[in-house]
């Protein structure tokens, strides 16, 4: 919900997208949380926002979502949202 950036369900962030500018760099990220172990975010204040929480496909779904199967689909959707082609670094040697 704006104004906080990635997907949410309700109250609780499922992935996670971020920009970073500094000192002529900038770097982004994006973090999906598939089957991620959700106990460790109890220690921490996710995305510096405080009262909102973190949740995972496996947990909104009720069943073990492993990365492996979201990975495909995933990319394919980024591609047709962002209206790119996605390269795979070449195999060294």
């Amino acid at each position: 919900p704006p104004p906080f950036t990635g997907v949410w369900m309700g109250d609780s962030k499922l992935c996670a997208i971020g920009v970073h500018c500094g000192n002529h760099i900038t770097s982004h990220g994006l973090a999906l949380n598939c089957c991620t172990d959700l106990t460790w975010f109890e220690h921490i204040v996710p995305c510096g926002l405080e009262g909102k929480g973190v949740t995972s496909l496996s947990h909104e779904l009720g069943q073990h979502v492993a990365v492996s199967h979201v990975l495909e689909p995933f990319l394919d959707s980024f591609q047709e949202v962002f209206d790119c082609a996605l390269v795979s670094p070449e195999e060294p040697g």
